[in-house]
């Protein structure tokens, strides 16, 4: 338990999110079998903590707006929620900080449960019986629209095919196929998706990228920029709008250095260079 531990202290956000996710699935896993034992199998957690579509039975439990993005229903779904989490959550992260993408998955959830709760409560097509919903997906779109909001040009390197494909493109499938399975058996699933994904455009689109965090998310989601976002993209220099003539050192070396990813890649920058980025994105 003590490796367990140091291990997990020292995991990214990223990571530990996956940790979390993954032990409540087994949890959850373990107290179904043995309540197997006493008759029909239930899962306790899920009745506790996943998003009930009535909107009385979620007044009587407000904390499922967030804990069902904890939840998942199977080892498909935990499996490529946490593929998905892992490729846009690190992504994210060389751009932002950690506690930064610890506030696109708790937001975006709560967003998308809002929207969820809406389209259950709204459209005919949802009345009758309407089940929980459970998954992270609503976070993780947060987290890959706003990645893409930012850097819609950086291209990600697909494995085994060895094909690259920019952030936009697979940002606007996801979306894409979000939006022509609003009325299937899963519709209230991927309103879900649409809120979060909603959060994480609007977030970076109207916030500075130094005031994304937990607690300032409110009142900085609708202002006006303080301080447009910097791009980087694969075909060549961008530079961005409203840069002054004078630049302090550690600003031009930020430049020099998006600039080489812009051309090369992440990859590519020496180990100082990693070091000074992220030392940066910290402040």
């Amino acid at each position: 338990m003590d490796n367990l531990k140091a291990h997990f202290l020292r995991a990214s956000m990223v990571e530990k999110l996956i940790y979390i996710n993954v032990a409540i699935f087994i949890l959850e896993l373990i107290l179904s079998s043995f309540s197997g034992l006493y008759g029909p199998r239930t899962n306790f957690i899920e009745v506790w903590f996943a998003l009930p579509s009535n909107l009385s039975s979620f007044l009587s439990k407000p904390w499922t707006i967030v804990s069902y993005g904890f939840l998942h229903s199977g080892f498909i779904h935990i499996l490529s929620n946490s593929i998905w989490l892992y490729v846009f959550g690190r992504l994210f992260i060389e751009y932002f900080t950690e506690k930064q993408v610890l506030s696109f998955y708790l937001l975006g959830t709560f967003f998308g449960g809002l929207a969820f709760l809406f389209a259950m409560n709204y459209f005919p097509v949802f009345s009758g019986s309407k089940p929980p919903i459970v998954g992270a997906s609503a976070g993780i779109s947060a987290i890959i629209i706003g990645i893409a909001t930012h850097i819609p040009n950086y291209q990600l390197r697909i494995p085994l095919i060895n094909v690259y494909i920019k952030v936009w493109h697979l940002a606007a499938f996801f979306i894409l196929m979000d939006l022509i399975s609003l009325s299937g058996g899963n519709g209230g699933g991927h309103f879900s998706h649409l809120g979060g994904a909603l959060f994480g455009f609007l977030y970076v689109h109207y916030a500075s990228n130094k005031e994304l965090n937990l607690f300032s998310s409110f009142q900085n989601l609708f202002k006006p920029k303080r301080a447009p976002l910097k791009t980087v993209h694969k075909s060549g220099n961008v530079k961005p709008k409203g840069t002054y003539s004078t630049k302090s050192e550690n600003q031009q070396k930020i430049d020099s250095i998006l600039e080489k990813i812009g051309k090369s890649g992440y990859d590519s920058l020496s180990k100082a260079e990693k070091d000074f980025l992220f030392q940066q994105g910290k402040k």
